[in-house]
This record gives C-alpha cells, sequence and structure tokens, in this order.
C-alpha cells in the first residue's frame, strides 16, 4: 500500500471523474517533457485485443499454475517440483480490480498472460472502499462476513488465472476498518489501525479468525480450499504496517482523538495505555530489580507508576539503556506477532502456501528492525517507489495536490530503487519486491521497469510484482481515469512490462558470482531506529550503495560478524562483474547498458548514447531522454534471431496535463488517453546473422501490426532504420 497515497487517489479521481473529465475531445500536453518536441502523439493500449497481437508472450507460463504441485523453496530461491527455477514476474491488483465481474475474469487473465505476468498479487482484498471493492460484506455492523457475491468473483478470477498458469498472491491485512460489531474499543478512531494490529489482542484474534475463513474457503471453480490450493503460492500478513516504524513515525504516542482517519494515524489514549502496560510487564519479566529500578530513577520516578515510554522528541537525547530497553520491547513485540500468525496459519489453518510477514519500505530509515523481526518466516520481501509523490492541501486553493523531484534515477544509482530494495535480501532466504514503480506523472518512467529487471536478475532476486496494474473493477478500465500508479493504460510502462518479461522469464542476465555479506549487531538494530536518514539507504559503515550494481548483496547475520566490502571503480561507468550491465554516472548524463545474448539495451541520456553501443545495436535519438530494449522473440540469440522486437520509448502522459512551472507537479492532472513523445531516430543492427534483409513493423497499443517500414538488405551483418513515423512504443523486427 502507497504511503498516504490510497485514499488520496480515490478521493483525487472521483473528483476528476464528476467534473467530466473523459468527455471531450483529448488535447495534447500543454508541455512536452523535455521540451524535445512540438507535438506529442496519442497512444492508446487496447488490453481486450493485445493477446491477439504480436504481444502474446503466453508461451513462457507453465500452464496450468499449480499443475505440478506447490511452488518449492530450495537453496534460498523458489522452484516448481520439476526442479525449474520459479521467479514471480508479476503485478499487483487492488482493491475492486481484485473482483472482476464474470464475464470479465477470463478476458483479464487471457491479457495479462500475453503480457507475460505469472503472478497476481491481490492488495486491498478487504478495502474500505465500497462493496465493490471489499470481501467483507457491507450490509452488516461487523467485518467478519464475507460477501458472497464478491467471494465468488474471487474464486472464478483465481481459477481463470490458474488455467492460464499465473499464481495467486493474497495479503491478509492491508485495508480492513473494523466496525463496531468487531467488538474492537474505538473502532472509529483507528483507520487502518497500522501499529495497533500487531499487538491488541483483540484484533489478532479477528486477524487469525479472517485468515482461517478465507484460506479454508472452498473455491467453487477449483473444487480446493485455498489452503490447498497450488496455484495460490503466497501469502503475506500485514502490509507496510510495523511497529517499529510506527514507534519511530510517532503514531504510538496516544494522542489521536478523532474519527478522520488517514494511511497512517497516532493511536487514540486507549491503546497507547495498553501497549505501555505490556512494555512494563516486559520490563517487569526481562530485567532485573536493579535493572528495573536503575531505569525507573532513570527516568525520574520515583512510586509505583508505570515506566513512560518514549516519544519520538526523545529519541535523541534519552539515555541509551533506557532507548535499548523499549527498542528490545518493540522489536520483540512485532516479531512475536509475526512469529504467532505465521504460526497459527501453518499449525492450525495448515496452509501449504510461503509466508511472508511484511516488506520493508522506508529507505530513509534504518530497516534491519524490521528485517529482523521478519527473518523467521519463508520468504522476505520489499518496497520501493522511485520518487514517490508527496501529498499535500494547497493552501491557495483548499485542494489536494502532490509534489515530486521529477528526476531520472540513472543520474543517482546509489539511491536508485535498485540500491534501496538490495537493502533487504537475506541470506538464505528468497526475496521478492512486490511492490515498485515510477508514479506518474515523472518524465522519466521509461527507465524504471527494464533497469529493475536486468538488475533484479543480476541480484537473483526470485520475483517483482509492480504496483498497480489497475484499482478498477475491469468493467471500468475503458473509460476511468489513470491515478498516479495504475500501469494499464501508460503505453511507456505497458510496453516495458511486456518486453521485459522475456528478458527475465529467460534470466538473459547472469546473476553474479560474488555474494558481498553484511553483518549487523543488536546494537547496530536497536541505534539504527533512531539514526537519521544521512547514511541512507543501507545505513552500513564502509559498504559502498554502488555494490549492487556489480555484486550481488545479503544480509547474512543480525547478530554480528565481520564486515568486509569491497569498493566500486571511482571512474568509468560501473560495471556488473558479468559485464552484462554497465551504468554510466558522470556529468549527469546517466546512462544503463544491458550487453547479453539474449537481450540489450540502452535506457537514459540519447547524447551519451551516440558514445556507446551494445554487441548488436547502437542509436542516434533526437531525444534528449529515451528507452531501447531489444530482445529476441524466438529464443535464439539475438545475432541469430529472426524475429526481434525492439521497445523503444521515452516520456508519456496524460492528454491535456498542465505541468507548474518547474515541472514538479500537475497544476491539471489530465484525461485519457496518454500521449508519448516518439522515439526519433536512427537504429543500427550488426552482427546479424539470421537472414539477408529484415522488416521493421510499428505495432499499435495493441500489439497489432501498422504498416512495415520498407524492407532493408542487410550488409555484412548490418543494416540500420529509422523510427518515429508512425509513431509507436515497440517494433516487430523479422529476419529472412
Amino acid at each position: 500500500m502507497k504511503k498516504n497515497s490510497s485514499l488520496f487517489y480515490i478521493t483525487l479521481i472521483l473528483a476528476l471523474f464528476l467534473a467530466g473529465c473523459n468527455s471531450g475531445d483529448p488535447a495534447p500536453a500543454e508541455q512536452v517533457p523535455d521540451g524535445s518536441h512540438d507535438t506529442l502523439i496519442a497512444f492508446q493500449p487496447d488490453w481486450e485485443k493485445i493477446h491477439a497481437g504480436e504481444i502474446n508472450f503466453s508461451s513462457l507460463l507453465d500452464k496450468p499454475a499449480g499443475g505440478e504441485g506447490f511452488v518449492q523453496l530450495k537453496d534460498g530461491h523458489f522452484y516448481l517440483p520439476s526442479g525449474k527455477r520459479f521467479r514471480i514476474w508479476g503485478v499487483n491488483l487492488t482493491g475492486s480490480a481484485c473482483y472482476p465481474e464474470k464475464e470479465d475474469a477470463a478476458d483479464v487473465a487471457r491479457m495479462l498472460a500475453s503480457l507475460g505476468i505469472n503472478a497476481v498479487r491481490f492488495h486491498f482484498l478487504d478495502a474500505n472502499w465500497g462493496p465493490e471493492s471489499s470481501i467483507f460484506r457491507y450490509d452488516t455492523n461487523n467485518t467478519r462476513v464475507f460477501n458472497p457475491v464478491q467471494l465468488e468473483k474471487l474464486d472464478l478470477f483465481v481459477a481463470e488465472l490458474k488455467a492460464r498458469g499465473i499464481y495467486s498472491n493474497f495479503n491478509l491485512n492491508v485495508g480492513r476498518n473494523f466496525r463496531e460489531g468487531d467488538q474492537v474499543p474505538f473502532h472509529q478512531y483507528l483507520g487502518l489501525a497500522k501499529g495497533v494490529t500487531l499487538f491488541d489482542d483483540r484484533i489478532i484474534e479477528l486477524q487469525k479468525e479472517h485468515a482461517y475463513n478465507l484460506l479454508t474457503h472452498v473455491n467453487g471453480y477449483t473444487g480446493l480450499e485455498y489452503r490447498n490450493e497450488p496455484a495460490l503460492a503466497f501469502v503475506e500478513i500485514v502490509n507496510e504496517n510495523s511497529l517499529t516504524e510506527a514507534w519511530f513515525r510517532g503514531h504510538l504516542e496516544g494522542t489521536h482523538n478523532s474519527t478522520q482517519t488517514s494511511t497512517w494515524i497516532d493511536l487514540p489514549a486507549y491503546y497507547a495505555k495498553v501497549l505501555t502496560e505490556k512494555y512494563n510487564r516486559w520490563l517487569e519479566e526481562n530485567l532485573t530489580m536493579e535493572e528495573l529500578s536503575a531505569l525507573r530513577a532513570g527516568a525520574g520516578l520515583t512510586g509505583g507508576e508505570p515506566v513512560p515510554r518514549l516519544r519520538v522528541s526523545e529519541f535523541k537525547d534519552a539515555d541509551k539503556k533506557r532507548f535499548f530497553h523499549e527498542a528490545k520491547f518493540i522489536m520483540e513485540t512485532e516479531k512475536a506477532f509475526y512469529t504467532g500468525m505465521y504460526r497459527f496459519l501453518k499449525d492450525s489453518v495448515k496452509v501449504n502456501q510461503w509466508v511472508a510477514a511484511n516488506s520493508d519500505h522506508n529507505h530513509w530509515k534504518s530497516g534491519y528492525a524490521l528485517l529482523s523481526s521478519m527473518e523467521g518466516l519463508d520468504f522476505v520481501d520489499g518496497h520501493v517507489y522511485w520518487q514517490h509523490p508527496r501529498y499535500f492541501t494547497d493552501e491557495k486553493t483548499g485542494k489536494s495536490s502532490f509534489s515530486i523531484e521529477n528526476t531520472p534515477m540513472v543520474n543517482d544509482p546509489g539511491m536508485s530503487s535498485v540500491a534501496q530494495l538490495s537493502r533487504s535480501a537475506i541470506a538464505g532466504k528468497p526475496y521478492t519486491v512486490s511492490e515498485t514503480n515510477h508514479p506518474y506523472p515523472n518524465q522519466y518512467a521509461c527507465e524504471g521497469i527494464p533497469v529493475l529487471a536486468a538488475y533484479a536478475l543480476l541480484q537473483d532476486w526470485d520475483g517483482i510484482y509492480f504496483y498497480t496494474f489497475e484499482h478498477a473493477d475491469p468493467s471500468e478500465w475503458n473509460s476511468k481515469t489513470t491515478g498516479y500508479f495504475d500501469i494499464l493504460h501508460d503505453p511507456v510502462k505497458l510496453s516495458n512490462l511486456a518486453t521485459a518479461s522475456l528478458m527475465f522469464h529467460r534470466g538473459d542476465i547472469a546473476a553474479a558470482g560474488t555474494t558481498v555479506l553484511r553483518n549487523y549487531t543488536e546494537e547496530d538494530l536497536v541505534e539504527g531506529i533512531r539514526a537519521d536518514g544521512t547514511a541512507r539507504p543501507f545505513f552500513t559503515p564502509g559498504f559502498d550503495p554502488l555494490t549492487p550494481l556489480v555484486h550481488k548483496t545479503r544480509i547474512n547475520s543480525f547478530a554480528g560478524g565481520v564486515n568486509d566490502f569491497p569498493t566500486t571503480e571511482a571512474a568509468g561507468p560501473v560495471t556488473s562483474e558479468t559485464s552484462q550491465l554497465q551504468w554510466y554516472k558522470a556529468n549527469n548524463e546517466g546512462l544503463v547498458v544491458i550487453n547479453s545474448p539474449g537481450t540489450q539495451g540502452l535506457i537514459g541520456y540519447t547524447e551519451k548514447m551516440s558514445e556507446v553501443s551494445t554487441y548488436n545495436m547502437e542509436a542516434s535519438l533526437s531525444n534528449p531522454f529515451s528507452s531501447l530494449l531489444l530482445t529476441s522473440m524466438d529464443e535464439k540469440v539475438l545475432e541469430n534471431s529472426r524475429k526481434i522486437l525492439l521497445t523503444a520509448t521515452s516520456s508519456s502522459i496524460l492528454s491535456g496535463a498542465v505541468w507548474n512551472s518547474d515541472s514538479t507537479s500537475l497544476e491539471e492532472w489530465g484525461t485519457r488517453p496518454f500521449m508519448i513523445e516518439p522515439v526519433v531516430g536512427t537504429i543500427r543492427l550488426s552482427n546479424l546473422r539470421g537472414g539477408r534483409k529484415l522488416t521493421v513493423t510499428p505495432l499499435d497499443g495493441s500489439g497489432h501490426a501498422m504498416v512495415p517500414f520498407p524492407e532493408v538488405k542487410i550488409r555484412r551483418g548490418k543494416a540500420e532504420f529509422n523510427m518515429g513515423k508512425p509513431a509507436s512504443v515497440w517494433y516487430l523486427i523479422e529476419l529472412n
């Protein structure tokens, strides 16, 4: 779930819809990204037709999902029972998108398979956004009864996904808002109850009840209880909901006394008192009389009153021992929740799925206290967004608004999504990324998916789910306005999502052979909670943040150990030890080069592209910033391939969008269709052995052929062609 984004998203999109934002003829965006072209071109994906075009990669998927049995865990990775490595190339579906109408379920599953998607993370199954978005009934005063209509839609959709080789991941607690009949004190003040869900006995009981009811439910379309369904491969207990995070955010202080809630709020006084009582019991059980007396004296207590918990404003100057004891209590309480839920799922519900606790997601703070609480479960997960929007209310207009830095990731490799996500992987555990994106309207979003896919393979991660494919019911997909995170209608993100699936499923980028291990002490975990953000994202002295661009990296221990970290070259590109990836970072002209036999790419500033080439491709482009991804479509290496896909993308923006003066926000959100900045220029291919002539065919938004370019002769293995007219984001190259 996005930090404070979901409610803002719903409010903003509803307001735009009611204002008639989808009416009238589309107008071009008023500001062209980077000023590189005078006009932008409308380019509309058509999800209902993709399966029948050239972009159908469903053959990459093993059908049905779970046909061999449950996904297995071996040597720190996921495998199919056949012994084949299983990597997740997935998307999130959020809220209403989890419950397609019966007539749409098969079409959505078919389309996702065509894009090479082999897993869906069902996010906000328990949303509080109306009866069409939630698994709970809305005509009761509690959240303990499923809506049978919604449940049947979910069942059918899971079955349709399964038939096409797409696995499922259920999130158990994300958006649940408790009601009076749940018998949760002060429920109306809790909102999502973040933090509270990890320590309050009644709410933990309700979470267990919900998990049992959902995972023992029999899917009428498959005939299996979900706990016995091999196509449901993964379960996540909570989402971005951490007691450690609540503490350092200042949300355990007991000041909230309003029904006005948001994603993160402070505790009501009642729950702050409950937590303080638990803390004092913990102190009595874990400290000697002398230690407890010293702690009480240090807190200025003379009577039998309880030891107060520290407020965030007191962190900096707090006595080291006092801070240590409270941090230990917070960490152990959080870990007890995860392990307690895990044992309940495994021993009482008897699930066969792999279970994750939560996701490491706050990279402006040290995440190791949280990760140490999560490590005992089956796999580890991380989230990151490149320049997540910051939401605020405009003082002049009173309207909700946002801001972003709107700068390219390729210029900041040490804080890139790759670097930030790399800190969370733990040795011996599968590692997945269940949320990531370059949120709209970032002008450099074309870099996000191909760069992350390539480095995820170098790091040997076990999967990525991009957030989010859609929020709405598929019956509304052709009419709704796109939000910050929706991928479906953005031609830049959709085309890269599909193209990179070939590289990812095949494992075109070799995993690094060297693993750089990191060790942390208990003091590192505790003091990291109150450390400032200057050492982000790794918060590890001596560890070069560029290391993940060269080698694999994993956490080795939370019990200490010797650290011996390599350094990266200061000059020139940062080159992976496999030599297949290079990251040029000098002079604010970042460029990532992918150079493997099956997939090659040039991603970033095009002026730098004119100096660099891959084994089979070089480019001269007029756009200042672009992404080129060249990949084989016939399982041969590129030099021998007879069918190649070139995805060429730059910026995209909704029609009619208006940037503010410094391109950090939008004065007008815009409406569909998306407008693309066409990639214009010359592509030169070399070392071609697959034929004597080549034909280049631009594809439309649904991946169907447009008018081919004139046939090009291949001379001495070389050929070149020009792109831009007609405008497209992907080109089919056929050799004969």
